[in-house]
């Protein structure tokens, strides 16, 4: 069997950024209770390794003590959860991806031009939620074509689409052409509302299953761009499995298979891929072969919710910073430590450099 590695694939920087502020949070704050409003990103592991550190998720403020340290999550949450907070005294410390918080503005800014707002995206998706909450009254949720008829249009000329930032981009482009065939004055985003790291990744599956036998996509069932990337594969013709880790895979998936994809969703740990990497070279003596697509070196700043914080506890926060250092030299030395053969293959369409 040989295996081909999808790059990009897993932590995208928006992940980063809200795993490292609990991080830091447990640091600066040992002898506090963390508590973080819903999941902190959709990955059953990284949940379940911050509860064994004492990390209380919660899905409402009401369970949250008066005055303690609150996490919001990086899908973002809308203003009624922030009111609440202030009401209760928490100290709020805003993870919310900068992707995310970028659509949260353009709603609040096309909302105030007198616009109707049609948001594409899963209406129950905690990142949709949060979104809706910003402009209730000027906003529908479109998950689907069928949708587009019960809408309640008051001005055709006054029309504008956002979208969910983990969308497919296959979904996402049915829902958007059907939109505007149906108004054909609405507008658009000034930028893409997908984010690059979904864009990213699901360009990769589309580039690379076709020539493999099946995909394996490391992630959890209620992240949204990990359900999307085995939907890009079975779409190109490629058979495709989510799983949370190795521990799920069946040896009926691989009979027949030469060549097997794997990737991972943005909000799945790398080190959940070496497993089942480093198991399935065990079990079925496989070659390793990464195919590099897209490079990211996109990167976000610490939150300034955060940097109030380590203020007020004085910690400089210029010192610190969110670092992930070189993925390649750490893979490399993975593999040469486990001396499992390892090449890497460019088949780059384009860059994606960002820091915020």
């Amino acid at each position: 069997m040989k295996i081909v590695l999808a790059n990009p694939r897993g932590f995208c920087a928006g992940v980063y950024m809200a795993i490292d502020v609990v991080d830091q949070l447990l640091e600066l704050c040992p002898d506090e209770a963390i508590y973080v409003f819903h999941e902190i990103v959709h990955n059953r592991h990284v949940v379940d390794r911050f509860k064994q550190r004492g990390v209380v998720f919660v899905e409402s403020i009401d369970e949250v003590p008066d005055g303690a340290i609150v996490v919001f999550s990086a899908h973002g949450v809308s203003p009624a959860i922030r009111e609440e907070a202030r009401q209760k005294r928490l100290a709020a410390i805003d993870a919310t991806c900068p992707l995310v918080t970028k659509v949260h503005a353009e709603a609040i800014r096309y909302a105030r031009k007198g616009f109707q707002i049609l948001l594409v995206g899963h209406r129950h998706h905690q990142e949709v939620v949060g979104t809706l909450g910003e402009a209730p009254q000027a906003m529908q949720v479109v998950e689907s074509p069928a949708d587009i008829a019960t809408l309640v249009i008051h001005d055709p000329e006054k029309l504008v689409y956002l979208t969910q930032t983990t969308l497919s981009l296959d979904d996402a482009s049915i829902v958007i052409q059907a939109l505007k065939t149906a108004f054909p004055s609405i507008k658009e985003p000034p930028v893409s509302d997908i984010c690059y790291a979904t864009t990213n990744r699901q360009t990769a599956v589309r580039a690379i299953a076709p020539e493999c036998d099946l995909v394996l996509v490391v992630g959890s069932a209620n992240s949204s761009n990990s359900v999307r990337l085995t939907e890009i594969s079975m779409n190109c013709g490629t058979p495709a499995r989510l799983i949370d880790d190795r521990s799920e895979i069946d040896p009926a998936w691989f009979v027949g298979v030469n060549t097997l994809l794997v990737t991972a969703g943005a909000s799945a740990p790398e080190d959940l891929v070496h497993d089942l990497i480093e198991h399935l070279v065990k079990t079925f003596g496989a070659e390793v072969e990464q195919h590099d697509v897209r490079h990211e070196e996109v990167e976000f700043g610490l939150p300034g919710t955060l940097k109030a914080l380590m203020r007020a506890r004085n910690v400089d926060p210029s010192v610190r910073r969110i670092v992930r250092g070189d993925e390649g030299d750490q893979q490399r030395a993975w593999f040469a430590k486990r001396e499992i053969p390892f090449r890497v293959v460019d088949l780059t369409i384009a860059g994606s450099t960002r820091t915020t």
